[in-house]
């Protein structure tokens, strides 16, 4: 069954947000915690729309190279790259 078929409607998100919604996801699972846990932790390192904003960077590579990068910035404050 494709996408469609379980959700007819069309999605009202952006494949922004419903990438930035699966490396939430995916992060979480990497960091064995929970998405409340790993937003927050974003949000009080201001990385929420920075993450969001490097959609075009990490939708194209392995989710591997943005925890990378999410876990150095969270780290240092700069990007692994």
């Amino acid at each position: 069954m494709t996408k469609e078929q379980y959700f007819p409607q069309q999605s009202r998100l952006s494949p922004e947000m419903e990438f930035f919604i699966y490396l939430l996801e995916r992060y979480s699972a990497y960091k064995n915690t929970t998405g409340d846990k790993v937003f927050q932790e974003w949000s009080e390192h201001n990385l929420v729309q920075w993450i969001f904003d490097n959609y075009w960077g990490y939708h194209t590579e392995t989710l591997e190279n943005a925890f990378k990068d999410i876990d150095s910035m969270l780290a240092t404050g700069k990007p692994a790259w």
